[in-house]
């Protein structure tokens, strides 16, 4: 599989997870990549700056980010809170400090997790992985909730659509019916009637 269609998270379970790398210091930068690449992950990008990681998290999306905190241009911190709110990846953030202030905000960007420089290279894997994990996790959710609300959304026009008909001398299970057999007619779902009925306030 090419690696622009690996769909992020897709390799997890595999072990070749896809890493964009945003360092400033060159050294930094190259020993990260070099590690991650001995530990059996890819390395999408390894950039300099926060924007250049999230043009590149845009363009060819990773399934984990490692971010340094301050970095020139557009710092850590701003460029992982528009990767995670645009539901691109999740991000770890490294960082030389263990400021609470800058731990707040990282918290409030909602960064994955967090590596204080210097760290051990046997941390990288675990804490990318446990990212990741947490990430579907939280996708899966978002997803759940989404699928909730359509839900309750659907249920909510067939409701008004019913009152509309019992408003014409139908039972509510007339009413029903009434919805079921035009969706069944016209090939649509019953809420996609109901929405019909309630947008014209009749039938």
């Amino acid at each position: 599989m090419a690696a622009a269609d690996v769909s992020p998270g897709e390799n997890s379970q595999e072990g070749q997870l896809r890493v964009l790398v945003a360092e400033d210091e060159t050294l930094i930068r190259m020993d990260l990549v070099e590690t991650l690449k001995e530990i059996g992950f890819t390395v999408t990008a390894a950039v300099v700056n926060g924007q250049a990681a999230v043009d590149s998290a845009f363009g060819d999306p990773p399934d984990v980010v490692l971010m340094d905190i301050s970095m020139p241009i557009r710092d850590g911190i701003s460029a992982a809170e528009q990767i995670i709110g645009s539901g691109i990846a999740p991000v770890v953030m490294l960082s030389a400090f263990t400021d609470i202030g800058l731990l707040d905000r990282a918290a409030s960007a909602g960064v994955f997790g967090y590596l204080v420089k210097p760290f051990r290279s046997a941390e990288l894997s675990p804490t990318l992985r446990m990212a990741v994990s947490r990430w579907k996790e939280f996708t899966d959710l978002g997803s759940e909730i989404e699928q909730l609300r359509e839900r309750r959304e659907a249920s909510s026009v067939v409701e008004r659509a019913k009152l509309i008909l019992m408003a014409e001398g139908l039972t509510e299970e007339q009413s029903f019916s009434q919805l079921r057999r035009w969706a069944m007619d016209r090939r649509q779902t019953i809420s996609e009637v109901s929405a019909l009925v309630v947008s014209n306030g009749n039938h």
